[in-house]
């Protein structure tokens, strides 16, 4: 006899969706909320809110809630410079460090052809139009020392380099195979400052 209500059910369904959520964590999970109904009430709202507010900005597909992103707007920061990163949460990692006062540019995951992603399925246009437009005298390719993220680094420093900006990649005094956004914030901040030039 199935003893967990159909909500519950429907509720460690989607719980399981999430990555690095597994049968036994969303167990607990709903444990927790099943406990406390004000907390998953107060959760509910928040992930309410959060789809309805926040969306990628149309210019560096930062996470925000307004458009252009607040980075965008900031006339304080150095426009001659885009990071690219994979993901909108590596940039939270790179601001962390207070080594970074450029622009960025989030290209929304890595070519993966054996998965149909190719430059077409990600932001890479984008970032070439930003870059032609003739004030961005470097790109730093903050993708993560995965094979993707090399191989989009690589692919990214061919397409970059008839644009004259020069283009480097971040040093790697991360772990191959990690990821920017595990990264403690020395670590990041050694690799950003000791970046060097994509041949």
């Amino acid at each position: 006899m199935e003893l967990r209500p159909p909500a519950l059910r429907e509720l460690l369904d989607q719980l399981e969706q999430l990555p690095g959520v597994g049968p036994r964590t969303a167990t607990r999970l709903v444990q927790f909320l099943v406990r406390a109904p004000d907390g998953s009430r107060r959760v509910a709202a928040a992930l309410n809110r959060a789809a309805d507010a926040v969306h990628h900005c149309s210019t560096c597909f930062l996470i925000t809630e307004q458009d252009p992103c607040p980075v965008c707007k900031d006339e304080t920061r150095d426009r001659t410079v885009i990071c690219v990163i994979e993901d909108p949460t590596n940039a939270w990692a790179v601001e962390a460090t207070s080594e970074f006062r450029g622009l960025y540019h989030v290209l929304g995951g890595t070519l993966d052809p054996l998965h149909g992603v190719g430059p077409e399925e990600l932001t890479i246009g984008g970032l070439l139009e930003r870059v032609r437009t003739g004030s961005v005298r470097e790109v730093i390719l903050a993708t993560n020392p995965t094979v993707e993220g090399e191989a989009t680094a690589h692919y990214l420093a061919r397409v970059l380099r008839p644009t004259g900006a020069a283009v480097s990649r971040i040093a790697f005094g991360l772990p191959a195979g990690g990821e920017i956004s595990y990264a403690d914030q020395v670590t990041l901040a050694r690799a950003l400052s000791g970046r060097r030039g994509m041949d």
